[in-house]
């Protein structure tokens, strides 16, 4: 039982189930939120109102995603995962329907921004995470982190086609309805997922961590506050290229079907990524790799953006930033749990992503305000290369040595 992936109070079967039900759950969410800036211009044109206000919408869902992640990670940590994703679940769905029904802006920016973004903090990668931690065993903790951040990957993968047919054949509303009924699968996969509420997420000496002292503990170490800041990259660079990428390429003249292709292709790539770093992450140093991450990709954004697209170009960003894509999450939570333990996982994640949160915020709204001032997104993309070169340099630099608590709890063990 010593090398089994799962815990020893679970069986084989019940650790896939829980997982499954984690990974389903995400799936959905991630793919139906991923694939959102496919209906920016058809809608945009049907209700006559200008890009920057679909993506207004977006850029909400980012801070209401991020300002509520902590929140919905708190409640995680104290009372368990269930009621947290089942609510969050109810309103994705709530989310979409009403995005569906939209006849101006504003319903769109409270259904795919308020709703969208405080469900996705009930059930996406704070959740999963901690049921995965609860699920598996020490040594494989991160790869189980990457395979289910895979699950992201899933979504966008088998979402993107289903947009583009919908768009292709019956408009943008009806694309939005097919995925408020593929949005109805996520409540039995919250519920089958949660299940694992039942196992300890913390060690008997953690068992009087209070949330204060979590916290204060997060706050001195330098190390979490680097990986948090250069988390405000990585959402930047991210929703910029999921929102913006098929406006830019519409400009560029090039068919509707290659976005909807780059898509299918960023999230085919992610889930061998994800695997591969969680994999990576359990043997060697996490901030190394997070860095390379960054680095990389800020390479590829501008090796892209510095030629005219062409269908081999397309095909090959995509495949890039699906290498260079989610695979920072297993990495993130599996830094988190190095440096202070399982105890408050989702809530100090949860503080990390509201960094990531304003950074997709201003990738979102900041690269729709610069495309309407200036007719183009060069200068856009310039800076999220700079500073996403910044941000890489900072996390390969960052102190990774846990906390004085956990140190002593390795010694005594």
């Amino acid at each position: 039982m010593s090398n089994s992936f799962h815990v020893p109070q679970v069986s084989r079967g019940a650790a896939y189930a829980m997982l499954g039900g984690a990974a389903l759950m995400m799936t959905i969410g991630m793919g139906i939120r991923q694939n959102l800036g496919l209906f920016q211009a058809p809608a945009a044109r049907e209700l006559g109102i200008a890009i920057s206000d679909f993506a207004l919408a977006i850029s909400v869902q980012q801070v209401a995603w991020g300002v509520s992640q902590p929140f919905a990670g708190i409640l995680a940590d104290k009372y368990g995962t269930r009621w947290v994703s089942l609510i969050g679940a109810l309103i994705y769905i709530a989310g979409v329907v009403l995005t569906a029904t939209a006849t101006s802006q504003w319903p769109i920016v409270l259904g795919s921004g308020v709703m969208i973004g405080v469900a996705l903090a009930c059930t996406s990668s704070g959740i999963t995470a901690n049921i995965a931690a609860r699920v598996v065993a020490p040594h494989r903790r991160t790869l189980a982190f990457g395979l289910v951040s895979a699950a992201g990957s899933v979504g966008t993968m088998f979402t993107a086609p289903i947009a583009a047919y919908f768009l292709n054949h019956d408009g943008w509303r009806a694309g939005m309805w097919a995925f408020a009924i593929l949005a109805l699968a996520m409540l039995p996969a919250a519920f089958i997922g949660s299940r694992a509420d039942r196992l300890p997420n913390s060690r008997v000496a953690d068992r009087n961590l209070t949330l204060m002292s979590a916290l204060d503990e997060a706050r001195r170490h330098s190390g979490y506050v680097v990986m948090s800041l250069a988390f405000f990259v990585c959402g930047l660079q991210l929703v910029f290229i999921t929102t913006h990428l098929p406006t830019y390429l519409a400009q560029c003249g090039v068919d509707p079907s290659y976005s909807a292709l780059m898509l299918m292709l960023v999230g085919g790539f992610n889930i061998l990524s994800s695997w591969l770093f969680g994999w990576l992450g359990d043997r060697y140093p996490k901030r190394f790799l997070l860095g390379g991450i960054y680095l990389l990709r800020s390479a590829a954004i501008a090796a892209f953006f510095l030629h005219p697209p062409t269908p081999l170009s397309i095909v090959l960003f995509g495949a890039a930033m699906g290498t260079l894509w989610l695979g920072v999450i297993p990495l993130v939570n599996g830094l988190v749990v190095q440096l202070f333990g399982l105890r408050f996982l989702s809530t100090l994640t949860g503080i990390s992503f509201l960094s990531h949160q304003a950074g997709s915020f201003l990738g979102a709204w900041g690269g729709g305000y610069l495309f309407d001032l200036m007719g183009n997104y060069d200068l856009a993309w310039k800076a999220a290369v700079l500073i996403g070169l910044i941000a890489g340099t900072a996390q390969l630099l960052m102190n990774d040595r846990p906390t004085e608590r956990m140190a002593e709890q390795a010694a005594a063990a």
